[in-house]
């Protein structure tokens, strides 16, 4: 065969092998790798806990092993990581410590995709509600819903009062500084069981009957997050069906959670390295990313 000729069929055939690699894995990775990706929200998304810390805003306490960066290390997307451990939805457009600027500042009208969790932490329902419902869980010894008892509603009533509005007000100024961005939300994966676990006491020791109570509050708080996001054309990925078996009363290796004592995290009641890495593969997924 003349060189001329064997040179053209090696052209051709090059042509055709990178024609069917880019037909099968071009438009996504493509598609992955050209989005502009910034990163929002309070410790479920900083990752706050799972080494390694992120050395760059040690206040933030922002892992490096975080949802967002599974998220970007997957799919090549350039990723912009304002993550805050303790950040409330007014942390997005006020300043959280001297020298963290508001979250939305991270976001231009070139942002293509917004990630975040938001809203535990706003009128300390998070914290307020573990230490309170430990607290009694302790006292009582594991018996009754002494938590329950003393505080109703009101956690939820501050959720539905003060929550939901701080929440729409916080994606709306999202929405502001990005218009183009798809927004994902998630919810916030399950802390508690559905029901009490004996052997669970004295990692996270709250009372028999204040376990469905906890979880209530959550399930509150992340219908409320979910109707904020409908309402201001974001997509809340919702993790009650995925996340169930993986709360902080299960072993390690299958709790997506650290348990308030014994665990492994230096942060506890928080998502470890395995459930970040699930948060990532869900959104992903529902996001169509995968």
């Amino acid at each position: 065969m003349p060189k001329h000729t064997l040179r053209n069929v090696m052209a051709t055939s090059f042509a055709l092998v990178g024609a069917l690699t880019l037909g099968l894995t071009g438009s996504t990775a493509h598609a992955s790798a050209s989005l502009d990706y910034v990163a929002l929200g309070d410790s479920y998304s900083a990752g706050s806990g799972v080494l390694p810390v992120d050395p760059t805003d040690l206040l933030c306490l922002r892992s490096t092993a975080n949802y967002p960066h599974v998220i970007a290390g997957r799919t090549g997307a350039r990723l912009k990581d304002v993550t805050c451990g303790a950040a409330q939805t007014k942390d997005f457009t006020t300043s959280q410590y001297p020298g963290v600027g508001p979250q939305v500042n991270a976001l231009d009208a070139g942002t293509d995709l917004v990630t975040l969790t938001i809203g535990g932490n706003d009128n300390g329902t998070f914290i307020n509600a573990i230490t309170a419902c430990g607290t009694a869980g302790v006292l009582s010894g594991g018996k009754g819903s002494p938590c329950k008892d003393r505080h109703g509603t009101s956690f939820t009533d501050q959720i539905d009062a003060n929550t939901y509005p701080a929440l729409k007000t916080a994606l709306r100024a999202v929405r502001a500084k990005a218009p183009d961005a798809r927004v994902a939300v998630l919810g916030y994966p399950w802390i508690t069981p559905a029901e009490a676990d004996p052997s669970c006491f004295v990692k996270l020791p709250v009372a028999a009957g204040d376990v469905p109570y906890l979880r209530g509050i959550q399930a509150h708080l992340n219908a409320v997050v979910e109707r904020a996001s409908e309402e201001t054309g974001a997509v809340f990925v919702d993790f009650s069906r995925i996340s169930e078996g993986h709360d902080a009363c299960k072993p390690g290796g299958t709790r997506w959670i650290e348990p308030l004592l014994f665990g492994s995290s230096l942060v506890p009641v928080h998502p470890n390295a395995l459930g970040e890495r699930r948060m990532a593969e869900h959104t992903m997924s529902v996001l169509g990313l995968s």
